[in-house]
């Protein structure tokens, strides 16, 4: 059957059934169980062109057929064949398009086919920091700090679906009625949350945290506001010095970012592990091992966890060990490892505040299921942490540098903090306020100095002293 064909008898299939479909609609409307949302998204999104796209879809996979795997194709000879046969089904097409619809139909499909769907388009936008897709017809995308709602949307579940099971499929990871969540990642380190239904009431829930092709470095962080130029000095001296820090914040603070720029400070000549639920960091060093956590299978057997990479890093001679993330009994064996001689590890926690740090810490000490007292484990915390440094998201969706603080000792059975820096928010004005010395001298600078990081202590600047 000619493409011609296939269009006329798409355009009759809608004739000939559409008032059945809207009748079927009318006179049995989705279950209670789907909600208000969920029969808004039954309906139709009435795209003129969504026959014409199935069809075309269609015709183009027939005449690739196995061309599509082939493993000798290079990616970039792949893109080149789906475009010229796509352009070759489209010629053929006797439909009356302008210019525009037929490139808009044309960059559709390659998407679907080379891509991810609607979402390859702002995967490829410099500009979105963040995908959010709600459901198959509604997605926001992040710019800026600021969310907004976008036009694209899937055809419907089962697309989206599919578009799921190609993201997590190629990182060897699965999601399915018995594992309905995952987290995964793109070949570019972005970020990937999934969770199908039954979890997800509405539809497929699907959220990326786009990473850059290109990193970011410290300049970038200073021009966004994220730290000032002394702040990055000082950071950047506590690393190539080998403290222990742990990067604080809530989710979306920039957390990871902040912990692969000061990765970028560690020397070049040492020997770096990093452990991650799914890897994202970009390290520019030569000598870094990247291990990676594992899920368990559809048996419930073989999981890796963060806790197991860490005891097992231990035996392949770091000279750091840098966690993407601490959330669980992992905790521990990071800390017995910041006390045997790994210094200079860098890690992230979720927390409110550098006080709030201690208490998380000590919390997912405690489910590592040990008997341990709690003065035990803070003295743990306290030899084992140098530097804390807080970040958080603002409502203009900045992300900055709010505290650096530094971990003292133990007096009696509490924990020591000192604000060596902190966001003064008055200075010049609610959030646009700026990091500044609290003028308190960090007792690191003593331990800098023996490592062979001396920092002048002029550098810190001559602002008015800040009690905490």
């Amino acid at each position: 059957m000619s493409l011609a064909d296939r269009l006329a008898q798409a355009r009759l299939d809608r004739v000939d059934f559409g008032d059945l479909t809207a009748a079927g609609a009318r006179t049995a409307p989705p279950g209670p169980a789907l909600g208000a949302r969920a029969r808004r998204r039954s309906q139709p999104a009435g795209d003129p062109f969504a026959d014409l796209r199935r069809t075309v879809h269609q015709t183009l996979l027939e005449n690739l057929g196995p061309k599509l795997y082939d493993s000798r194709l290079s990616q970039s000879e792949l893109e080149q064949r789906v475009r010229h046969t796509l352009q070759e089904v489209l010629q053929a097409d006797q439909v009356p398009l302008t210019v525009a619809d037929r490139t808009r139909i044309a960059q559709e499909i390659a998407d679907d086919i080379l891509g991810y769907g609607p979402v390859e388009p702002y995967l490829r936008d410099p500009e979105v920091t963040e995908i959010m897709v709600n459901g198959p017809d509604q997605i926001y995308v992040e710019r800026h700090g600021r969310i907004f709602p976008v036009d694209g949307r899937f055809a419907d579940e089962a697309h989206l679906r599919r578009t799921i099971d190609k993201i997590v499929g190629r990182v060897g990871r699965r999601v399915d009625e018995a594992s309905p969540m995952v987290d995964a990642r793109l070949q570019d380190g972005s970020r990937i949350n999934a969770i199908i239904p039954p979890l997800a009431v509405d539809g497929s829930l699907l959220t990326i945290r786009k990473f850059s092709a290109d990193p970011f470095e410290v300049d970038d962080l200073i021009q966004l506001g994220t730290v000032s130029r002394a702040v990055a000095d000082v950071l950047a001296a506590c690393v190539r010095g080998r403290l222990n820090i742990l990067v604080s914040g809530g989710t979306g603070a920039g957390k990871t970012t902040t912990l692969n720029v000061l990765s970028g400070f560690i020397p070049p000549d040492e020997r770096v592990v990093t452990i991650e639920d799914a890897a994202e960091l970009q390290l520019h060093q030569e000598h870094v091992l990247r291990l990676e956590a594992r899920p368990p299978n559809i048996e419930g057997r073989g999981e890796i966890s963060i806790r197991q990479l860490v005891r097992n890093a231990l035996r392949m001679r770091p000279d750091r060990i840098i966690v993407g993330e601490i959330r669980d009994a992992a905790a521990l064996d990071m800390l017995q490892a910041m006390n045997v001689g790994h210094d200079g590890s860098i890690c992230t926690v979720h927390a409110n505040g550098p006080r709030d740090v201690l208490s998380r810490v000590e919390t997912m000490v405690l489910m590592a299921g040990l008997d341990l007292p709690v003065r035990a484990i803070r003295e743990q915390v306290s030899s084992a942490l140098d530097l804390i440094i807080q970040q958080a998201r603002f409502p203009d969706g900045a992300r900055r540098v709010t505290a650096v603080t530094e971990v003292i000792g133990m007096e009696g059975d509490v924990i020591t903090l000192q604000d060596i820096f902190v966001f003064d928010y008055q200075g010049t004005g609610g959030t646009a306020g700026q990091l500044r010395w609290t003028g308190l001298r960090p007792a690191f600078l003593e331990k800098l100095a023996r490592n062979g990081v001396p920092v002048d202590p002029r550098a810190f600047g001559s602002y008015q002293r800040h009690v905490r």
